[in-house]
């Protein structure tokens, strides 16, 4: 049970959580006769988290059960680590990589109000300056993830990036916000700031386009490798899966060549919100988003079989 005054965001955390109860049950009971082909995946999913909350969350944002949240509170804006700040609207997030030559600044939230009312503000509060964005990498081409991309652009002169697959998804859907096409990401594509490096890789699935990253990063001045996962929430064709399952193997490889230990995701699919949460409650204590090499591959062995059981569920 939680100790200490309940605020808004604590509620709204709370309401995250119950809302994916019923999720985890399921995964959590053992395999009847009568159960779903997925179940026995679920299953092993759920021992292979254990108790971890990064990784139990990451199950029940999977499970086919799962209800997608609407709103939650919004943090503060928060540096989670020495040069990577959240930048948050409760249900989604852009993140701001500031280096030595400019910003990187992950998807740009849903739209220009987002921009001007949340990410420009939100850097000036973390102590960066919005002019210095050179970059805006787009993970996947829904609106809630380039809304702000276009004004972020023409106002300050950044580049969009984003997969030719999903600049040819966000064309075809004609959003009033969408961005003009701008750098293309290659498979394996590379930003190079001074000492920062970012390199994105296609994982696509939750669109046919999804890129994910893995970046430089540090912690109280110790050098770290992020990553984050572009896109979670699966399609349902088969086909469709068997290529998002594709996509975790492949950048699972990835992150163990590169020793990702930094864990992110741009939804709050991943404990992201409590454990920011416990950073501003404790700053000096151990970060959160720092769990080890370990630990990032689980990430990704739960997502596996969350997928796998997606998967026998709709061949079924």
């Amino acid at each position: 049970m939680p100790t200490g005054p309940i605020t808004r965001r604590s509620l709204g955390r709370l309401a995250l959580g119950t809302l994916t109860a019923a999720a985890l049950s399921a995964a959590a009971a053992p395999a009847r006769a009568d159960a779903a082909p997925g179940t026995p995946y679920y299953d092993r999913a759920r021992r292979l988290a254990g108790d971890d909350p990064v990784l139990t969350a990451i199950a029940r944002a999977l499970h086919p059960d799962t209800e997608i949240p609407g709103e939650v509170p919004a943090p503060p804006p928060t540096r989670i680590l020495d040069d990577l700040a959240v930048l948050s609207v409760g249900f989604v997030h852009a993140m701001a990589l500031t280096t030595d030559e400019g910003i990187v600044l992950f998807d740009a939230l849903r739209s220009p109000h987002d921009a001007r009312t949340v990410i420009e503000p939100g850097l000036r509060e973390v102590g960066a300056d919005p002019a210095d964005i050179r970059y805006i990498v787009v993970t996947h081409g829904h609106y809630d993830h380039f809304g702000g991309a276009r004004y972020l652009a023409d106002r300050h002169g950044a580049r969009v990036l984003m997969s030719p697959t999903d600049w040819d998804l966000v064309e075809a859907d004609g959003h009033e916000h969408a961005p003009r096409r701008d750098m293309e990401i290659t498979d394996g594509h590379r930003l190079d700031l001074g000492p920062t490096a970012v390199t994105l890789h296609h994982t696509p699935g939750h669109t046919p386009g999804t890129v994910s990253a893995l970046f430089d990063t540090r912690h109280r001045g110790r050098p770290r490798t992020a990553m984050l996962w572009g896109g979670t929430n699966p399609p349902a064709a088969p086909a469709e899966l068997r290529t998002y399952r594709d996509s975790i193997a492949a950048f699972r490889r990835r992150m163990h060549r590169a020793g990702a230990d930094v864990e992110l995701s741009n939804h709050p699919n991943d404990h992201g919100l409590q454990r920011i949460d416990e950073l501003r409650a404790d700053p000096q204590g151990p970060n959160p988003f720092v769990i080890g090499p370990h630990r990032t591959d689980r990430f990704m062995r739960v997502m596996d079989l969350m997928i796998r059981g997606r998967l026998a569920d709709a061949r079924a």
